[in-house]
């Protein structure tokens, strides 16, 4: 039996961060991981993180993936792949099965980062070809290439649904809607409404009645819910669809602490059975930590410090670190995860349904939460939406208490505010002349920021927007503008395309619309042939 001074089981962002700051200590650290590649989720994430600078904000997951996996082997930590830890005994004994053999190896300690699975639920259907979850859906697009379908509905609107809904649309698919039986959007309102913009309806208090087809998904009925969630006669609504994906909720995989005698305890709030930890991570069994979301559905931000804080808290009681390094890097790590956790988005504000405003005590936009998207008479509650400015200014759309302040970084005039409170609602600064290089419109996660020239002499505005797809447009190309419902709203010709290896494949699009269209164009959708507004 092989005896390691650490063993990680999972290499997913939790894992990975534990071994790093373990090894980087000066313990020797074996990572085991069921998977051919490490890196767990992170490299089906193409999305820009939130968060700060310190958390990787405005860094695409499967970057930060690979930042984790050089700095890991930078540090000798061993990864070993294909191999699947199927129990855990008294003594911190492991059994793996690798190929086709068991083996046995023993740690002096043990991070548990096994990460969480997808929920389902059942419906007449579910169990035909074509009802995925939305983890397989961005498993085949972001890590195979390959389309999920043609035609898909997506059932949930947390941020995994909205984050895989809008990857959907970038791989070519066709959204028909997005479905919860919720009553208000569960993600974040920026998610949601880049979403919308593409012309995709949210359907709120729906759940899906049937599914039918003969071999494969063909259609699929959805209805109406009431506070009891029944169907709602008469509300039944079908679409042709050939895919259905599932984003209802993820739960901890939490079984190997059970069977390692953990103490656990089941938390709705932080997504089911989990085990009971001190602030380290540390369980009921000494030695034995649980990092990510095998210890409470979090984001991968919070994972990833989640897993540095049990890493350094195992090489404390190892004896690689001492009591008053740990407690600054642990002061640190804490601060940076205590700012991910404020917010209308924490945990425990999680499953909340009287949130009504934001921490300044601006009301929430009613249509936000029930179609995705804000309406023009709403925006205008927004501190970072200011009209009648002269020249180039940034309209910012965020309207939630969100834990994310790139813009206020990469605006080098100042214009943007947001304070040492990540969660606040940034500020258009009126004074500050703005400089029009977009990079605060690159920067933000949300896609969620828009510059705006109006030309009144002329009876036009320019519109700046972000644009993740392909084809990219071209200067001179016509089009239609679209609002932020997706309603074709006018004629839009583009005067400028800007693309540079600082915006990490978030290219700047300038449209040029009617001046009385200047609140209301935010997406750029080519023209098809022979079509007219």
């Amino acid at each position: 039996m092989k005896r390691f001074e650490m063993i990680v089981i999972g290499a997913g962002p939790a894992g990975l961060s534990a071994a790093i700051e373990a090894a980087r200590a000066g313990m020797e650290v074996t990572v085991f991981d069921e998977n051919a590649k490490p890196g767990g989720q992170l490299f089906k994430q193409i999305h820009k993180f939130f968060g700060s600078k310190e958390h990787r904000a405005k860094i695409r997951g499967f970057n930060i993936g690979r930042e984790l996996l050089e700095e890991a082997q930078k540090l000798g930590v061993q990864v070993i792949l294909n191999a699947t830890v199927i129990g855990i005994y008294p003594g911190k004994e492991i059994t793996v099965m690798i190929e086709d053999g068991i083996q046995h190896f023993r740690g002096d300690y043990l991070v548990i980062a096994t990460g969480a699975s997808e929920n389902m639920v059942t419906f007449p259907g579910w169990t035909l070809p074509g009802v995925i979850g939305a983890g397989a859906a961005q498993t085949m697009m972001n890590l195979h290439g390959i389309r999920p379908g043609n035609k898909i509905l997506m059932l949930g609107t947390g941020n995994v649904g909205l984050v895989v809904g809008f990857q959907l649309l970038q791989a070519g698919c066709e959204l028909t809607a997005m479905v919860d039986a919720a009553p208000r959007v569960g993600g974040y309102g920026v998610h949601a409404s880049k979403v919308a913009r593409c012309g995709v309806p949210f359907f709120l208090s729906h759940t899906i009645v049937e599914v039918r087809g003969q071999d494969k998904v063909e259609e699929v009925t959805i209805g109406e819910v009431d506070s009891g969630w029944n169907i709602i006669p008469g509300t039944q609504k079908t679409f042709s669809v050939d895919t259905i994906c599932l984003a209802v909720g993820l739960s901890p995989m939490s079984q190997l602490l059970k069977i390692a005698g953990c103490d656990m305890t089941d938390n709705p709030r932080k997504g089911g059975v989990i085990p009971l930890t001190d602030q380290y991570g540390e369980t009921s069994v000494k030695g034995i930590y649980a990092a990510g979301d095998v210890s409470g559905i979090e984001e991968a931000s919070s994972a990833m410090i989640g897993g540095r804080i049990a890493g350094c808290a195992a090489a404390k009681e190892a004896g690689y670190l001492t009591e008053e390094i740990f407690c600054t890097k642990y002061e640190e790590y804490e601060n940076a995860l205590e700012c991910l956790r404020q917010g209308m988005f924490g945990p425990d504000m999680r499953g909340r349904a009287d949130i009504a405003n934001t921490a300044e005590g601006i009301m929430l936009s009613a249509t936000l939460l029930k179609k995705g998207y804000i309406s023009n008479q709403e925006i205008l509650r927004y501190p970072g939406v200011k009209t009648g400015i002269h020249g180039i200014h940034p309209v910012i759309e965020c309207s939630q208490n969100i834990p994310c302040n790139p813009c206020q970084d990469a605006c080098v005039k100042g214009c943007i505010t947001i304070g040492s409170n990540i969660t606040a609602l940034p500020v258009v600064d009126e004074a500050k002349l703005c400089s029009g290089c977009g990079m605060c419109v690159a920067s933000c996660s949300g896609q969620a920021i828009f510059l705006v020239e109006e030309n009144e002499a002329e009876g036009y505005s320019d519109i700046t927007l972000p644009y993740e797809f392909l084809p990219l447009p071209i200067k001179g190309q016509s089009g239609i503008a679209l609002d932020r419902s997706g309603a074709v709203i006018c004629d839009a010709q583009i005067i400028k395309v800007k693309s540079s290896v600082a915006m990490d494949h978030t290219h700047l699009v300038t449209m040029r619309v009617p001046l009385e269209m200047t609140m209301q164009a935010r997406f750029f959708k080519h023209r098809e042939e022979g079509g007219t507004v």
